[in-house]
């Protein structure tokens, strides 16, 4: 076999590798689509396929009528509030202390780090019953703080092991000149650092943030009202009209409409992204 041959067989293979991981991902992702413009009679006597039958088609209906679903708008508000906090104060906090962690030497700096990624690592569950108990006792259930402060115990150690890497990536040069020029310590930090470290952030950002408006375990057992469920929790509540016939179409249709913020936050942050994941790793 030729040279020439074998690479075009490479690139058929590349191609139809891509294929198959595409068709993977994005399959379910085009049933739910699907679904949520099938009528819910059409799904209740059972509609194969991805194309709704003649006469199931629900159109927009379905996303209309969730979005005039009062619980469902609280839960879209109380995702976004509580992943946005959660966000800026993980972020704010994981900075300092993976600076701190980069440029300071003190003992047991490995194991602050060790620690960080365990906590990262721990398994949510393990610690719903504990919190339910103290929560209730110190009148934080069912609050934004009681989820936002479950979501930092997970979030920051991962947002300062990410930022740890940044930080040591960047030439220690580079803040001496900025002192060296009359720049306190402070400036050199806010000034010259932290927009150096701008990939890291916005990927700690983001993976922050994926985690909070993603969770279900902590929104489900820390809350008992619609006053701070997020938008996972709250759709596994959602029964519509029947509650002995839970409508697959519009729990479909909510599930597009909770995914589109992260659609736009991927699109319009990507490179960032794809930067912050692969400068942390890779010394020039």
């Amino acid at each position: 076999m030729s040279a020439q041959s074998k690479r075009l067989l490479g690139r058929i293979g590349t191609v139809v590798g891509v294929l198959i991981v595409l068709v993977w991902c994005l399959l379910p992702v085009v049933w739910i689509v699907s679904l949520s413009f099938k009528s819910q009679e059409s799904v209740t006597n059972g509609s194969p396929g991805f194309l709704p039958e003649p006469g199931g088609n629900a159109g927009w209906q379905n996303y209309i009528d969730v979005w005039n679903n009062e619980q469902f708008r609280r839960a879209i508000f109380n995702s976004i509030g509580i992943s946005l906090i959660a966000t800026v104060l993980s972020v704010i906090l994981a900075t300092f202390a993976a600076y701190a962690i980069a440029r300071l030497e003190f003992r047991g700096k490995k194991l602050v780090l060790s620690i960080a990624l365990a906590i990262a690592m721990f398994p949510v569950v393990s610690l719903i019953g504990p919190l339910f108990d103290m929560w209730r006792a110190i009148h934080l259930y069912d609050t934004w703080p009681g989820l936002i402060i479950p979501y930092m115990s997970f979030t920051l150690p991962l947002a300062i092991w990410t930022l740890s890497a940044f930080f040591r990536e960047i030439p220690w040069e580079m803040e001496q000149a900025a002192q060296v020029d009359g720049a306190t310590s402070w400036q050199a930090f806010r000034k010259v650092i932290v927009p150096l470290a701008a990939p890291g952030v916005f990927t700690a950002a983001i993976l922050t943030f994926f985690f909070a408006w993603n969770d279900f375990a902590f929104g489900i057992s820390l809350t008992s009202t619609e006053r701070a469920r997020p938008i996972p929790a709250s759709l596994s509540f959602f029964v519509g009209a029947d509650p002995f016939n839970r409508p697959a179409s519009l729990l479909a249709a909510g599930a597009v409409i909770s995914t589109i913020p992260i659609v736009i936050i991927v699109l319009l942050f990507q490179r960032k992204i794809v930067a912050g994941l692969t400068s942390g790793a890779v010394k020039g």
